[in-house]
């Protein structure tokens, strides 16, 4: 059936010089990029990876789940297709440009300045293939590889038990769907005729919930693909059962019960590393938030690894995930369609996660200045993302000194704000007063905080902590 092939050995070279071998995961700005200058390379570099043969009568496909921030596919020379975005999954067709052996991939990447989105913000776009690189084959008939980077297999649960199904097969005859508790045991089942796009829809008695922290239970779809008796494709879907909605007054409510979210944001680097990180870094992350005692995630500023995501659905995190339209509006056609391409793959490829709650659409976008295009351009989004996912709500992060009567505020389901008082100006004694008179203008609006805190270093110390020391005192205070 399907198989892959995990292609961890590449030649790169920047433009204009030598190809080298590198491991991959790989950035070219793991070294130069780590020091908050700003002043790290940013151009064209190429990779070249050596492809298995090919299997007589099967399909083949080539998996990247993270280039940076534009790549332009090649396989033996013939061009496959560009893609535009740094942090999603995609997927090309090989089959036709395959030769019985010999088969080269050339992966042209930039991280250059242009009008794919982030372009400016404080934090560095490293270049390169920093995610995993897979190379898949399967039969004529299987599930579709290239619907938005996705398993093709979507499911939608209900804490009744109903849960729906919209699968997305390339041929063949019949589908079949088990539902796996966490114990292996199947508690539902079901099937239907292949086409394009079918629906199913199987009941599971008084289900399990996925209940956060507290207790994140998972069930396990497995969905077959058959031609004829015989099972050509087989896909596995981890998903739970939950209801949840926020109240302006009282906060987060989680199957029926008030639970208050408690959480940092995360990025996805590491020292020397950059965002090329290993799954160990990722469960060090993982272990480390749920040390501090968090209950939610806000994946800043970008579509993250989709092990990270498997590994809060497991551990409980309630999430907020979010693409990377942020700091600065770049008014043109090109960067306005790239906005909605990266939230349509965020909301497809991550649609199966229990632990996703918040669909983000932007981050301190009026650090720029505001515009009718700006304002429309999130309405875009807002509405793409309820269309896509009406079980979730939406959610913006301001920039502090966005007004509180901004239109910007009465866009999405859920608002929230980045303050630093007590860090770049004002006092921590505003937050109380600045949040009360927010809620008091906009008494109907949840309203959260999506970014505060201070620098420091944990070697630096006073007996006297006062605002910008850099101390682990004043960090303990604030």
């Amino acid at each position: 059936m399907r198989e892959l092939k995990l292609l961890t050995e590449a030649r790169f070279g920047k433009y204009g010089e030598t190809l080298a071998p590198v491991a991959l995961p790989h950035t070219w700005n793991n070294l130069d990029g780590q020091d908050g200058g700003n002043d790290y390379w940013r151009g064209i570099g190429t990779y070249e990876i050596d492809l298995p043969n090919p299997t007589a009568g099967k399909k083949q496909y080539i998996e990247l789940q993270g280039a940076n921030h534009v790549a332009t596919v090649y396989c033996n020379g013939r061009e496959l297709g560009t893609h535009k975005g740094g942090f999603s999954t995609f997927r090309f067709d090989l089959t036709p440009a395959m030769k019985p052996a010999g088969n080269v991939l050339t992966v042209v990447v930039t991280n250059a300045i242009s009008d794919i989105y982030p372009q400016t913000a404080d934090f560095t776009f490293y270049g390169g293939l920093y995610r995993d690189v897979n190379f898949i084959e399967v039969n004529e008939a299987h599930f579709d590889l290239l619907k938005d980077g996705t398993s093709g297999v979507f499911v939608t649960p209900h804490c009744s038990g109903n849960t729906r199904f919209d699968l997305f097969p390339v041929g063949g005859d019949f589908i079949s769907v088990e539902i796996k508790d966490a114990e292996g045991n199947v508690v539902g089942a079901g099937g239907v005729d292949a086409c394009d796009h079918v629906n199913l829809l199987i009941s599971v008695k008084e289900p399990h919930l996925w209940h956060g922290v507290e207790d994140p239970y998972c069930y396990t779809a497995v969905a077959k693909l058959l031609v004829g008796e015989e099972v050509v494709d087989e896909v596995e879907v981890t998903f739970g059962y939950r209801s949840f909605h926020v109240d302006p007054n009282t906060g987060f409510w989680l199957n029926g019960k008030n639970v208050p979210l408690h959480g940092v944001s995360r990025h996805q680097d590491r020292l020397d590393k950059g965002w090329a990180i290993s799954k160990e870094d990722h469960e060090e992350d993982i272990a480390l938030i749920k040390e501090v005692g968090a209950n939610t995630i806000r994946l800043a500023h970008y579509q993250h690894d989709q092990y990270f995501y498997d590994l809060c659905d497991k551990t409980g995190f309630a999430l907020w995930a979010e693409i990377p339209f942020i700091s600065k509006f770049i008014p043109t056609e090109e960067a306005y369609e790239n906005t909605i391409s990266q939230m349509i793959e965020l909301v497809a490829q991550n649609y199966n996660h229990p632990s996703i709650f918040f669909w983000g659409i932007s981050n301190e976008i009026l650090i720029g200045a505001d515009n009718e295009p700006l304002r429309k351009n999130l309405r875009d989004l807002n509405e793409l993302a309820k269309a896509m996912d009406p079980s979730r709500l939406t959610t913006i992060a301001q920039v502090s000194g966005t007004p509180m009567d901004s239109e910007h505020n009465y866009i999405t389901d859920v608002v929230s704000y980045n303050h630093y008082f007590g860090w770049y100006g004002g006092d921590v004694a505003n937050n109380g007063p600045w949040f009360d008179a927010y809620h008091k203008m906009n008494p109907d609006i949840p309203l959260g905080v999506s970014e505060y805190g201070v620098e420091n270093i944990v070697k630096w110390h006073s007996a006297t902590p006062m605002n910008h020391d850099y101390t682990e005192e004043y960090a303990n205070y604030y």
